[in-house]
């Protein structure tokens, strides 16, 4: 499967965003992308850095406007495409959703974002309800897509429940980057732990990973970019720059993860029995 990205720094305008993103699909589609997947909340800056309600005027319904253009440009340009959209569900109800579109321009199926983070310059929990819908792979032309969102990337638990149910591939629209008042050191770290993580994800469930993230600075906040592909043993098969736009397509073997599980059949020695304090919040004394 080849597999495009688009690693983009956004602008205030939201009309421009959404142009060249548009642009951006057409030029992979015509590079001979078969699955476009784009970064999160890419219609808009980051608006999460600050609590205002004024900015829930971003959100849409789905199907709405964004799934109606998007899923035009998909039948226009015969790709499945992953998008990432403000979801407003009703008054008051608002999520982090990823749309996949097939290649008819048909929603194939939604993610809503589990993992909600509340931090200095990520105060999601303001805007975003925890996503209802599971972790469940999207069934498309090009296979099972198990679509998830940034925050959800550090979290090994989805990634294990969307390889159980049959995902072929882990994809992570995303947006990160750094505390402008960290070293420049403590910066690195946090940008290959994030890295790190995915590779580990791709290693235990045997899949590919691909994250794609946006790059730039938007209101003193640095974006580190470096969207990457990596197959199902971790290795890098793509990194992107940290400061600059990309336009990827990446030529993936899925037909290479059944040969890794039967290499390393990390499904096959799984201790089901014993796992039932995962669901526990914490284990100490007054837990046993």
């Amino acid at each position: 499967m080849k597999i495009g990205f688009l690693q983009q720094h956004n602008v205030a305008d939201v009309q421009q965003n959404i142009l060249r993103l548009c642009e951006g699909v057409s030029d992979l589609a015509r590079r001979g992308a078969d699955l476009v997947v784009l970064q999160e909340l890419h219609n808009s800056l980051y608006f999460c850095k600050v609590e205002d309600v004024g900015n829930f005027d971003l959100a849409e319904p789905v199907p709405g406007p964004s799934t109606k253009l998007y899923g035009e440009v998909a039948r226009q340009c015969g790709v499945v495409l992953v998008t990432s959209l403000f979801e407003r569900r009703a008054p008051g109800l608002y999520h982090n959703t990823a749309v996949v579109l097939e290649k008819d321009g048909s929603i194939a199926g939604i993610y809503r974002k589990m993992h909600i983070p509340d931090d200095p310059g990520y105060y999601e929990k303001f805007y975003f309800t925890p996503g209802d819908l599971g972790f469940r792979p999207i069934q498309t032309s090009v296979g099972r897509l198990g679509v998830m969102v940034c925050w959800d990337q550090w979290y090994p638990e989805g990634a294990r429940l969307m390889a159980l149910q049959g995902a072929e591939v882990l994809i992570y629209p995303t947006a990160i980057g750094y505390d402008p008042a960290d070293t420049p050191e403590e910066q690195q770290r946090q940008r290959r732990a994030w890295q790190t993580v995915m590779r580990g994800h791709a290693v235990a469930n045997g899949l590919p990973v691909v994250a794609v993230n946006r790059v730039g600075e938007e209101e003193g906040v640095p974006f580190w970019g470096t969207s990457f592909v990596c197959g199902p043993q971790g290795e890098i098969i793509y990194e992107a720059s940290e400061d600059d736009e990309e336009s990827i397509i990446v030529d993936m073997d899925m037909q290479r993860s059944e040969q890794v599980r039967r290499w390393w059949p990390f499904l096959r020695d799984r201790r089901i029995e014993e796992y039932g304090g995962i669901t526990r919040r914490f284990i100490d004394e007054t837990t046993e």
